[in-house]
């Protein structure tokens, strides 16, 4: 069904947002739960992504999804920016990210793609509105893009993204001559010889040493960016096990509060899991310690969570404590029914970090159990109310999850929470 709007919200509950001990009784406003408003953009699979931006310039945050961009801020708008040709569900799409960014600097918003891995990369550039009832034109910035978890983001330092992905087995990364932006882009290789050819789960970008650099991270360790860049040297390989076959999206991020950045990562893409990896350190030599979030068995999560398929993952504070929560779920459909649960519900989490005096938790929390997700998950906040909201494309279609949050006493409070495991 197009545009429609699920009947059921689901009811997330946070946490108490008072500060326990201000007063010996609470008042309704300190207790506050969070819901999320599906918006369906289509049902039809066109993408394993959906990504946001402003497209038309007024303002209003856009959804891009597939060969469409939908118009904030209700998305019942729809213009094409190349043919639309639904994609077959017992196959996979020619379309897998989207990321929205001006490359030539003319004020207006492009559309980046890249698809099936070992295709190339195409920039559909945007047209303005005199141009919107014709396909943008399409122009291909790099040859071969590898690994299901590319990212478009900075890494070396400069003031433009670069694409990081694998290619011819290296891992690597692109960079944009600024002055000819649409024109192909300069792989540069930083590692040996040891990436899939095409596929490959599990990459990062984030600084694992405290250095100031950006390092990437990957199923197998991590590459340490060097000091300098000169020559395209390759970067240091710190070798470690963080997946069996990798995931998705992995990030270094400071998980307990200790000072040096910890390792994230879902653990297999079409299977299960996702953990954390303290880091730890004996002088200069840096290891890490597993710490499950969830497993293959309800009993390895604190609350009996159970699902599959986490093939993205993203980081965000959901809910302004100042701590980056888990935003995760099933990619429905990733491998047919070759995956475990693959039938089980497409369901979208998000995992609040706790930090307490016994150490590192991470509650689970709805937030859909229509949408599911693809091999992108994107989160910001669309409507500038300052709440992250979600958007995924995948073999459900397009979805928008609208991030709302409410007041409540303590009862419905306690009532929205996640319960551990064999408790009452």
């Amino acid at each position: 069904m197009v545009y429609a709007r699920s009947v059921r919200l689901c009811l997330i509950a946070i946490f108490a947002c008072a500060v326990v001990g201000a007063s010996s009784s609470a008042r309704a406003e300190d207790y506050v739960v969070h819901r999320f408003e599906r918006i369906q953009l289509t049902d039809v699979y066109y993408s394993e992504g959906a990504n946001f931006g402003d497209i038309n310039g007024d303002g209003k945050i856009d959804v891009v999804y597939g060969p469409h961009w939908y118009a904030g801020p209700d998305y019942k708008n729809k213009q094409e920016i190349y043919p639309a040709k639904p994609q077959n569900l017992e196959g996979y799409s020619d379309h897998f990210f989207h990321w929205v960014y001006d490359f030539d600097g003319d004020g207006r918003n492009d559309v980046f793609v890249v698809g099936f891995p070992g295709t190339p990369a195409y920039v559909y550039k945007n047209p303005g509105a005199d141009g919107f009832n014709s396909p943008w034109p399409k122009l291909q910035v790099f040859d071969w893009v590898s690994n299901e978890s590319p990212h478009f983001t900075q890494l070396v330092g400069d003031d433009t993204p670069e694409l990081v992905c694998t290619r011819d087995g290296f891992f690597g990364y692109a960079t944009i001559d600024k002055s000819k932006p649409l024109e192909a882009w300069t792989f540069h290789a930083i590692s040996e010889k040891i990436a899939d050819g095409r596929f490959g789960h599990g990459l990062g970008v984030g600084d694992v040493n405290g250095d100031g650099r950006f390092d990437v991270l990957m199923a197998n360790g991590w590459l340490e960016q060097p000091e300098k860049l000169d020559g395209d040297a390759r970067w240091k390989l710190h070798p470690f096990k963080f997946a069996d076959y990798g995931g998705a999206e992995m990030y270094a991020y400071d998980v307990d509060g200790d000072g040096d950045n910890d390792v994230i990562t879902s653990l297999r893409a079409h299977d299960f899991g996702i953990a954390w990896y303290e880091q730890v350190r004996d002088g200069d030599n840096v290891t890490f310690k597993q710490r499950l979030i969830m497993g293959d068995k309800p009993e390895q999560n604190k609350y009996g969570l159970l699902f599959t398929e986490l093939h993205s993952v993203n980081l965000v504070d959901m809910d302004g404590d100042g701590l980056k929560d888990i935003v995760t779920g099933k990619t429905y459909w990733s491998h047919h029914r070759q995956s475990p649960l693959w039938d089980a519900g497409a369901v979208v989490y998000w995992f609040k970090l706790v930090r307490g005096k016994d150490g590192v938790d991470w509650v689970p929390y709805l937030a859909d159990g229509e949408s599911g997700i693809g091999r992108q998950l994107s989160v910001g906040d669309l409507n500038g109310d300052k709440l992250p909201d979600i958007v995924v494309g995948g073999m459900k279609g397009g979805n928008v999850l609208i991030h709302h949050r409410e007041a409540v006493d303590r009862a419905a409070w306690e009532k929205q929470q996640p319960k551990v495991a064999g408790s009452r």
